[in-house]
């Protein structure tokens, strides 16, 4: 049975090294095909043979890539599937342990090569600086930890996904009770809220269980790698080459001085707006004036037509990207059990296609959702052309979610295909209050990682200590009262922390690069669009400052950038009618 959402995908280039009955779950089948990579390495005697190989190379890197994607994607669309969860584990035991030495000859023989300082500068020059970081940082005792690492986030992805409720007689997943704290009745709100707060805290013993299991195994592997901790050797894996864990910091200070006496002065109005004496937990999503919940759609139909109607106004050509996706089955976007949470865009790397994968209930924030994702999947279908995987598959995620936050701003200007004017522009003043918010959250997060694994020996009382402090700094005015285990706990729900150490502080740095990106819009928009596109076309063949330049952004996240754009976000929502 097909599982997946999307049957068979048109080829972008017919394979010219891999078979086309290749099994890519038997390693049997795979491990020729690494045999002759490595040997024809040795017999590339010009720079044009040699291109030719690591373009075969990237043939099957992308055909390996695929199928791994292929059956993650089916994994979370069906947690529930034990056929689901034994082939992504298979591929995950069975056949990355044997790719990733494979992998690593293969980079050592290019790097080795008499002819590879003969590779064309600039072309190859973010190639062979990342293909020489991951020879460094590799470890063949890394790999089978770095395999229970995947199997364990998986069993948090599985945790997560099969958490519900019985609310007034009706079972409902967590993300479906969210959309009830949008609701003008508090004691329901309240009453929502506590519920599934007391589902997670049931669940927090095997919560903590599973993320001190991925501490001890990430303390291992950068111990392995000869780092002194975690941290300094994610910031090494995940190729920050640009900025360090100081330049964090400074975002985190310029976060706590110029962003959060904003969300205070933004607490303090919703308070007075609501009546209330204080703000609870639940308070923070209702409307302010206590109108009912924003619909913009019913039926995730709904949604995606809607959606295309406002990539018709903006862009042909991306209009035309959210159709294929549309036509080829690439979109599952409705929240259901046993579905796994969040939202995620994954590009099938052969195929050279995006997916979507998202829980959408009818909220406003998953029409944001849903034009974040397809920022990212634009990416993904500009940079189709380019035949190096590296390129064209892993651009730097600070820039990945410029692509993607940038949609979310520029798709808001057209917010009338969803509402009548005055909803949408009640949408538009949420979505930017929000993002004010969040970077609050984005701080909280990235702080509370650099907390985490320079401490390793930490318990789980200091554990929360630390994030409690962190919720003082960044959090703003709400009061947790009575609920001091599901704040101390909240961060369970961010499945970064567990799966994606450190990708967190990317939203931040991208926040304000999406930002000026808007900005830009606002000045010239056919100017700013057409910067925007060639930035993704690029893919990720140029260093993170020029793709920032590129998309006609600066690549700072300091106070004296920060400054500005709060104060854009501010002049602009002064613009917009509260009622």
């Amino acid at each position: 049975m097909n599982l997946l959402p999307f049957a068979n995908l048109p080829t972008y280039k017919p394979r010219r090294f891999v078979p086309g009955k290749l099994d890519l779950g038997d390693w049997a089948q795979l491990a020729p095909l690494f045999d002759q990579l490595e040997t024809r390495s040795a017999t590339c005697a010009t720079v044009a043979e040699l291109e030719s190989w690591l373009v075969d190379w990237s043939e099957l890197s992308a055909a390996l890539e695929e199928e791994g994607s292929r059956r993650y994607i089916a994994m979370t669309c069906h947690t529930d599937n034990a056929a689901a969860e034994q082939a992504y584990l298979q591929f995950v035991e069975h056949i990355e342990p044997h790719t990733k030495p494979r992998q690593f000859q293969l980079e050592k023989r290019l790097m080795a090569h008499p002819l590879r300082a003969k590779l064309p500068l600039p072309r190859y020059e973010v190639f062979l600086r990342d293909t020489q970081n991951h020879i460094e940082l590799y470890r063949e005792e890394n790999v089978a930890l770095e395999t229970e690492e995947a199997k364990t986030t998986q069993q948090y992805q599985k945790l997560s996904g099969s958490l519900s409720v019985q609310f007034r007689g009706e079972e409902k997943t967590l993300v479906q009770m969210g959309k009830l704290l949008e609701e003008p009745d508090r004691a329901l709100r309240q009453e929502a809220w506590e519920l599934v707060a007391q589902r997670r805290l049931k669940e927090c013993e095997k919560f903590d269980d599973q993320f001190e299991a991925l501490l001890k195994l990430r303390e291992r592997i950068a111990k392995n790698a000869g780092f002194g901790n975690y941290r300094d050797y994610a910031f090494r894996r995940m190729g920050r080459f640009d900025y360090t864990p100081a330049d964090c910091v400074k975002f985190h200070d310029a976060v706590a001085t110029e962003v959060m006496p904003v969300v205070r002065e933004l607490q303090a109005q919703r308070r007075q707006q609501l009546g209330l004496d204080r703000l609870r937990p639940w308070d923070a999503s209702v409307d302010p004036l206590n109108r009912p919940p924003l619909q913009p759609f019913e039926q995730v139909g709904d949604l995606v037509s809607r959606t295309q109607q406002i990539f018709d106004q903006l862009d042909g050509e991306l209009a035309g990207g959210f159709r294929q996706m549309q036509s080829l089955h690439l979109l599952d976007l409705d929240n259901r059990k046993g579905k796994a949470p969040g939202g995620y865009q994954s590009t099938l790397a052969e195929s050279r296609l995006p997916f979507i994968f998202m829980n959408a209930v009818g909220q406003q924030r998953d029409v944001e959702t849903l034009l974040h994702e397809a920022g990212h999947a634009f990416h993904a279908l500009a940079a189709r052309a380019e035949d190096l995987l590296p390129y064209r598959n892993n651009p730097p995620i600070e820039f990945c979610e410029v692509a993607s936050m940038s949609m979310e701003l520029i798709g808001a200007e057209f917010l009338e295909k969803f509402y009548p004017r005055a909803e949408a522009n009640r949408a538009r003043r949420t979505h930017l209050e929000d993002i004010i918010k969040i970077l609050g959250w984005i701080a909280t997060v990235d702080a509370f990682q650099h907390w985490i694994y320079t401490h390793p020996a930490h318990t789980r009382s200091e554990r929360a200590a630390a994030w409690n402090l962190l919720m003082d700094r960044f959090a703003g005015d709400v009061d947790w009262s009575g609920h001091p285990a599901a704040r101390a706990h909240l961060w369970h729900r961010q499945l970064h922390i567990f799966i994606h150490p450190f990708y967190y502080i990317e939203y931040g740095i991208a926040q304000l690069g999406a930002l000026q990106v808007w900005a830009n819009a606002k000045r010239d928009k056919v100017k700013a669009l057409a910067d925007y596109k060639t930035a993704l076309a690029l893919g990720g063949s140029r260093p993170l400052p020029e793709l920032f330049v590129a998309a006609g952004c600066k690549f700072q996240f300091d106070a004296a950038t920060i400054r500005p754009l709060v104060e854009l976000a501010q002049n602009e929502l002064a613009k917009l009618p509260v009622a």
